[in-house]
């Protein structure tokens, strides 16, 4: 039921998606209380517009939040067809700047003194302006020059309540229409939603940065200090990048930087994203990125990131694996695990999916395979069989794709496989570890020591179910399956961590032996050992979502 503070507002929707001949939304998402608005709406704006430009056009004249939402919706290549993925590509989030003096008010109300005691200087006419901020350039005190980003005020109410609004129409979608059921509209937003409101405070913002600037402490990756006697929730300020553009070819050429010494320190920024630190900036775009004089690659804008954790990393040196097999059966059980849905996956179709995909790049190395259409097409088959990605996983292969395209920009010969290929081949190596698989079997053992303490409590249940007349047991399936499923699964791990460990463990051995014939065998072991534990990881993943979902 809409909020009485929140009908002009549901109103305006109805008749903005009635003049782009998007009415036959109206219906599925609820909004036909204000069928007087869409009857008074003046019809098709620009009937020249194909379907997604007209989808564009409307998130565009709703405003900044959906617009954010068309950004995030064009990142879903497993989501939405190729055509409106391009379409809503071209929605900018530039806004008109705020006036200086409404600027400089937000400043003394949040930092407790006017901007000439906190700044040298303090430039009024921004250096950008965006739908939930601008940035103005500053020179603190001690001549330490500054970028100061002021939150716009209003802004976080009308994006509270714009997300309010699309929660409660993406509810009223799932219970009318089936395929927003199936894609589960209802998680989407609220993914958007706290994507969003991170970018709304800039004190995560500033953590971030911190937290980069520390990942890459000694490295030639530069993070902006910030300056946290002048940053809050509504004003941040942090060191001033300068540098070219990284997409400014000639501005390169002219301050004779090397281009292929750039493409290969940003590859080994993005790999120690991924591959060590399991936190990424997810939104490198030509902006936010900086070649200064030195060489050395300035970064900004931290409000975006994503983290990758041991779980999902897991997955995808599973599926890395199995790619590397050319097995369409494990490729698909490696597959599934990273994704999601609320249909029923018919796995024997996938499969045949999977495996006309593989006729793309069978017979080539990773290094001779451009990343980009490969993802494009892996996602062309997500989204026939209505599979999501992992949330953190779409950051990731958006960020990629990003990459890839500064790096070709760059120099063209640069290949994102070739590139990344000795990191993966070293991440997956370091997670067949005895150190990592030790790891894993103590997490198993804690696991199993919770286990025993849950049991008692359940048999003690059972036996208080045992009645004068007999034993008379009364079982609740719907309890005792997840603890059923544990079991299961930890005995599972147990038994691949106990199997992972004596194959490492053997080929170690066999393969540091002095004799020169073992030796010789080092590289067919180690690949069939990989193969095995990776066998196992598959087998494992596949066991364990069979629990989580039924297909």
């Amino acid at each position: 039921m809409a909020s009485l503070n929140h009908l002009d507002r549901y109103r305006q929707v109805a008749q903005i998606l009635a003049k782009h001949g998007l009415g036959y939304l109206i219906g599925e998402l609820g909004l036909e209380r204000w069928r007087a608005a869409v009857d008074a709406a003046p019809g098709d704006a620009g009937t020249h517009l194909t379907n997604p430009a007209h989808l564009r056009a409307a998130l565009e004249e709703l405003g900044p939040t959906f617009i954010k939402l068309g950004q995030l919706l064009s990142t879903r290549s497993d989501l939405l067809p190729p055509e409106y993925v391009a379409e809503l590509s071209k929605l900018q989030s530039g806004a008109p700047p705020v006036p200086s003096k409404i600027v400089l008010q937000v400043i003394r109300t949040e930092l407790g003194a006017a901007v000439g005691d906190l700044f040298a200087e303090f430039d009024e006419k921004p250096l950008a302006s965006a739908s939930i901020g601008q940035a103005h350039a500053a020179v603190l005190k001690d001549g330490t020059r500054v970028v100061v980003k002021v939150r716009r005020p209003g802004a976080v109410a009308q994006i509270h309540e714009d997300l309010e609004i699309l929660q409660n129409l993406a509810s009223q979608a799932t219970d009318r229409w089936e395929i927003a059921a199936e894609y589960d509209l209802v998680g989407l937003v609220d993914q958007f939603a706290t994507t969003i409101r991170a970018e709304l405070d800039y004190l995560r913002e500033a953590r971030n940065a911190e937290r980069f600037a520390e990942n890459f402490r000694g490295s030639e990756i530069h993070i902006p200090q910030i300056f946290w006697k002048t940053t809050t929730s509504r004003v941040l300020t942090l060191e001033r990048i300068t540098g070219v553009k990284v997409d400014d070819l000639p501005g390169i050429d002219r301050a004779e930087i090397d281009r292929s010494q750039v493409v290969t320190r940003a590859v080994d920024a993005i790999a120690q994203m991924v591959f060590v630190d399991g936190f990424f900036h997810a939104d490198p775009h030509p902006g936010n990125l900086f070649i200064e004089a030195d060489g050395r690659i300035g970064l900004i804008d931290f409000g975006m990131v994503g983290a990758i954790g041991d779980e999902l990393r897991e997955h995808l040196v599973a599926l890395l694996a199995a790619l590397s097999q050319d097995d369409s059966e494990r490729i698909t059980s490696a597959l599934i695990p990273l994704t999601s849905t609320g249909a029923r996956i018919d796995r024997p179709r996938l499969r045949r999916d999977v495996a006309h995909f593989m006729t793309l790049y069978q017979g080539k190395q990773l290094g001779d395979l451009e990343i980009g259409p490969l993802i494009i097409e892996l996602l062309a088959v997500l989204r026939r069989h209505r599979l999501q990605l992992d949330p953190q996983l779409v950051m990731l292969v958006r960020m990629l794709s990003m990459v890839e395209g500064i790096g070709v920009r760059l120099d063209p010969t640069f290949n994102l496989g070739v590139a990344i290929r000795p990191y993966a081949t070293r991440f997956a190596a370091e997670q067949l570890s005895p150190r990592a698989i030790a790891a894993r079997a103590v997490q198993v053992s804690r696991q199993l020591a919770a286990l025993g303490l849950e049991l008692p409590v359940k048999l003690r249940t059972l036996a208080d179910s045992i009645g004068p007349n007999g034993i008379e047991i009364h079982i609740d399936a719907a309890e005792l399956e997840p603890l059923v499923g544990r079991t299961e699964r930890i005995g599972n791990r147990l038994v691949a961590a106990i199997i992972a460990s004596a194959l490492i463990g053997g080929i170690g051995q066999l393969t540091t032996k002095s004799d020169s014939r073992w030796r010789a065998w080092g590289g067919p072991l180690m690949s069939a050992g990989v193969g095995a534990i990776s066998t196992l990881g598959a087998y494992l993943a596949l066991t364990a979502r069979r629990h989580r979902r039924k297909p």
